[in-house]
């Protein structure tokens, strides 16, 4: 499908990411895998907190890692998540839209057994990005 990467292999590494989730709280485990453009994969689990509102989601967190390692172009981001597909909160599909609002979202189940496809465009209609700026 992309150079390199599978929807299988995105996946596959959203699985192992969700594994290390930190998530004592909630017992709702996440795992991302986010694609570059440039071939890359980065990897995020949810980090939960006591204080709430501290939390990190893993679709931020693979975001933030790409970026500080200089990414700035994406093609897809698999999630894996419960006992069934799950997609971003809002928060995560804002940070996401800031860099890729056509990116590729693949939303699979915890165990990466069954994903579907759709576009962030398609959960965010009408985001708000960097050209909403321009004065």
């Amino acid at each position: 499908m992309f150079p390199g990467v599978s929807e299988a292999e995105l996946v596959r590494r959203a699985v192992e990411a969700r594994a290390r989730a930190y998530a004592p709280y909630s017992g709702f485990a996440v795992g991302a895998a986010l694609l570059a453009k440039d071939g890359r994969v980065f990897t995020g689990c949810n980090v939960e907190n006591a204080s709430y509102g501290l939390t990190v989601c893993a679709e931020r967190v693979a975001l933030f890692k790409a970026v500080s390692e200089g990414a700035r172009e994406f093609v897809a981001l698999a999630v894996a998540c419960g006992a069934g597909p799950c997609a971003p909160c809002g928060a995560c599909r804002q940070a996401l839209y800031e860099f890729a609002p056509d990116l590729l979202l693949i939303l699979a189940d915890g165990e990466g057994r069954a994903w579907r496809t759709a576009r962030l465009a398609e959960l965010l209609p009408h985001g708000f990005g960097p050209k909403d700026l321009a004065r």
